[in-house]
């Protein structure tokens, strides 16, 4: 007769623990937390929109791999040693992560996506993985797209969503931006003119294609940015900033061809040309007719469209 194994029967961790596991590790590597960092269920198991029973076990997982470490008493806590970065999945491409940021920037302009969001809803709605996921949302947080959430998730800021906020928009900076120009304080920075030079016609250059609207908008917003910043005047550089903020997510998706794109970045290097040949008034006139040049690309008939 055959003894029974005196070692206890383990059950393997359900593909759920397995996925905590990895999350939990994701967030203390994101979020930097330093060793000795309780790591309290309730809180994770909000942060990751679970239940706290799976997130338990998920403790218990990493615990018994030494990734983290259980606490004397009870609790878990972050190890001494850092967890190492893990193997997969590798670092996003940027190809992905620029089509994660369009996609994310469509569907939030459209209503499809809600005010509200955390990385996991992000993940199930775009089918990815949380590193690329929380590197989108990093890079949106850099441009005040979306801030954090206290405890956990992340909130769009307000944009342009209508037709009537964004004609008021135009004219609102054909008020504000040609007359930054004109400003007795108006001091042009010589190495900024020659970066947004070299922007402009590294755009003209390269061969078009969907993802480039990204760089395309922030191009643009870092041109009139720097415009009103040399106006020496904080109100006109602060109310152009804020208008950037707004335009954001409705001008990622770029809907006009590279046609468009010369144009743009043209008329741009127009307005510079005579602004370093010394004539600032001609330059305001120039300025004038890109933004309204640029709002008549907003409603042809019947349609209301994009533009920088």
């Amino acid at each position: 007769m055959k003894q029974k194994s005196s070692r206890p029967f383990r059950i393997a961790p359900s593909r759920l623990q397995q996925q905590l596991s990895t999350d939990i590790l994701d967030l203390i590597r994101s979020d930097g937390l330093p060793a000795g960092t309780r790591l309290a269920e309730v809180a994770l198991a909000e942060r990751l929109q679970v239940s706290r029973t799976p997130v338990r076990a998920a403790l218990k997982l990493l615990a018994s791999k030494r990734l983290i470490r259980r606490g004397a008493l009870r609790g878990y806590f972050v190890a001494d040693e850092p967890p190492a970065p893990a193997k997969t999945p590798a670092k996003p491409e940027p190809e992905q992560t620029e089509r994660l940021f369009l996609a994310i920037a469509r569907d939030r302009r459209t209503g499809r996506l809600p005010l509200d969001v955390s990385e996991r809803d992000l993940m199930q709605r775009y089918k990815t993985t949380r590193p690329l996921v929380q590197r989108v949302l990093t890079r949106l947080a850099e441009v005040a797209a979306v801030q954090r959430k206290p405890g956990h998730g992340w909130r769009f800021e307000p944009s342009l969503a209508d037709a009537e906020a964004r004609a008021e928009s135009y004219r609102f900076r054909l008020v504000v931006e040609p007359a930054g120009l004109l400003e007795p304080s108006f001091r042009l920075d010589p190495a900024w003119a020659a970066e947004m030079r070299r922007q402009h016609q590294a755009m003209l250059d390269a061969p078009w294609n969907e993802t480039a609207s990204i760089a395309l908008f922030e191009m643009n917003a870092e041109f009139h940015e720097g415009l009103a910043a040399a106006s020496g005047n904080r109100f006109l550089l602060v109310s152009v900033q804020q208008q950037n903020r707004l335009r954001r997510f409705a001008n990622y998706d770029w809907a006009f061809g590279h046609e468009r794109v010369v144009v743009n970045c043209r008329e741009h290097l127009a307005i510079l040309d005579q602004i370093e040949g010394g004539d600032r008034q001609r330059a305001a006139e120039l300025l004038r007719r890109h933004l309204e040049s640029a709002a008549a690309l907003r409603r042809p008939p019947g349609q209301d469209r994009k533009s920088i």
